[in-house]
């Protein structure tokens, strides 16, 4: 038994007791027969954001092998826009590191995550997981690092509003019960999503709490753990699925849509990177306990590409009604430490030097070396509507980019910022910087103008990159957000048409 399984809420790493990384075939097949496991579901994402489900009954150890070895044909043109039906069948592979037993399924289920292969039994060139597996190679070639990464996931959760200790609008923040009321709700997201495999650091209620139409809205926000960036995709996913099942099993509804209606808080997806070197050491912080150049050269990345990743984290207009002054959201492209304000903010990472637990308990001391490694920096700009694999993609380029950059830290100079831009004495320092886009059809032009640095290295495959252009042009919202502020109507229609991103 490893000592690193003994904690894990994965059933079929605490029963193989070895971590997930190294289950291998026959381990599955050994935990299928002594766990009296029934039924295997092949889980996998499609270009509409959500996880797709083949299921499978088992009638024997010799069909378990032989799905578990070759896994099964899909209709690709019916899971991804870019491909044709004339040439569609493609292969699903599980990947055996993903699995765990399905919490929701009455009959005993073992559910895996999987990877696409074309028809020549090559990984798809296209497909999400593979874009963002590319990715993280690219970067670790240039860079010599490894692309880590974590995600916070902001929902709200609608029930029928309550007269007792009712919420203050707008002040939900890390509220406790009983002024907030799904706080057991989010408790037992958690606990769920940590039996699929999720490694999570916290939860809580977050700034959105509104009454709207007789029903409540309570924001909430699960945050993770930072892993390998492919790992912190997949955890992103099942946590989507865990918690729209739960809601759906608790007569609840949930929505991870970026804007719901106008003045009240959007919900974001806000991820943090770190970049580790061979050893594993985290090497954002230089000697001086100040971000170093290996981060400083990243974020030039992400400010110089900025524009063109929103055409992967904010995939629908509504999106763009979440971008605006005010909200805790980024419109401006710039970077600062512990600025909300900011796109891309340089949260506390424990270099304080001091002993924060001797301080407030007596006869204890912090860990030697506890707080090593924690520093991160985080992008503000992208939403639910993300494809999460696409979006995990596109940020391991941005980042790599700044190593390609012929000044990058000149770049991290000139976008720096350590006060409230939206404040009216910054305004010089507001109108010289770029801008996020305001709109889906502003974002695709982001996107084409900049798809060679996208396409470099064979990260993004073209097809692709027509594809979500595409798709973005065809909302034709650019002057959407204008007629939606003047027509309730219409942001509402907006709102339900997107509200399940």
């Amino acid at each position: 038994m490893d000592s690193k399984t003994t904690l894990n809420k994965n059933h079929v790493v605490a029963t193989l007791g070895k971590p997930a990384t190294e289950i291998t075939k026959q381990d599955l097949i050994g935990y299928v027969i002594s766990e009296n496991i029934e039924m295997v579901n092949f889980m996998y994402p499609a270009s509409d954001g959500r996880l797709k489900t083949l299921s499978f009954v088992i009638n024997d150890p010799d069909y378990l092998d032989t799905i578990l070895s070759q896994g099964e044909r899909v209709d690709g043109s019916s899971l991804f826009e870019h491909i044709e039906p004339g040439n569609s069948d493609l292969y699903v592979m599980p990947r055996f590191s993903t699995a765990f037993r399905d919490p929701f399924a009455e009959i005993p289920t073992l559910t895996m995550l999987c990877a696409f292969f074309d028809k020549d039994g090559k990984r798809l060139a296209n497909s999400p997981d593979n874009t963002l597996e590319k990715a993280c190679r690219a970067f670790t070639d240039v860079t010599g690092l490894r692309f880590e990464a974590m995600g916070e996931l902001e929902y709200y959760v609608i029930y029928p509003t309550e007269q007792l200790f009712p919420a203050r609008d707008q002040k939900g923040y890390h509220e406790s019960a009983p002024f907030v009321k799904t706080g057991d709700f989010r408790a037992l997201c958690m606990s769920y999503i940590a039996a699929t495999g999720g490694r999570i650091k916290y939860g809580h209620s977050e700034v959105g709490n509104f009454n709207l139409d007789g029903m409540t809205y309570e924001q909430n926000e699960i945050e993770f753990l930072p892993v390998e960036a492919t790992s912190a995709a997949d955890q992103l996913m099942l946590a989507k699925w865990v918690i729209r099942n739960l809601a759906y099993r608790n007569g609840l509804d949930v929505t991870f849509a970026p804007k719901i209606t106008t003045g009240k808080a959007g919900s974001g997806l806000h991820v943090h990177m770190r970049f580790v070197d061979a050893e594993g050491r985290n090497v954002m912080l230089g000697s001086d306990g100040k971000l170093g150049n290996d981060a400083l050269t990243a974020i030039a990345g992400m400010m110089d590409l900025a524009r063109a990743v929103t055409a992967f984290g904010n995939t629908n207009p509504t999106a763009y009604f979440r971008l605006v002054p005010h909200q805790e959201a980024p419109t401006s492209i710039c970077w600062g430490d512990r600025n909300r304000s900011v796109l891309v903010r340089v949260p506390l990472g424990w270099t304080t030097g001091g002993d924060m637990c001797a301080a407030v308990n007596r006869g204890s001391s912090a860990t030697e070396g506890s707080g090593i490694g924690r520093q991160t920096v985080e992008i503000r700009s992208a939403d639910g509507s993300a494809n999460i694999y696409y979006l995990m993609a596109a940020l391991a380029v941005a980042c790599r980019h700044g190593w390609e950059m012929a000044d990058p830290l000149g770049k991290a100079h000139e976008t720096y910022v350590d006060v409230d831009i939206h404040r009216a004495e910054n305004a010089a320092r507001l109108s010289a910087l770029d801008h996020l886009p305001s709109s889906c059809v502003e974002s695709a032009g982001a996107l084409e103008q900049a798809r060679p640095v996208f396409e470099e290295r064979g990260v993004f495959d073209c097809r692709l990159i027509d594809s979500v252009i595409g798709k973005l042009k065809a909302f034709d919202d650019v002057s959407l957000h204008e007629r939606a502020k003047n027509d309730p109507e219409l942001m509402k229609s907006l709102v339900e048409t997107y509200f399940h991103v």
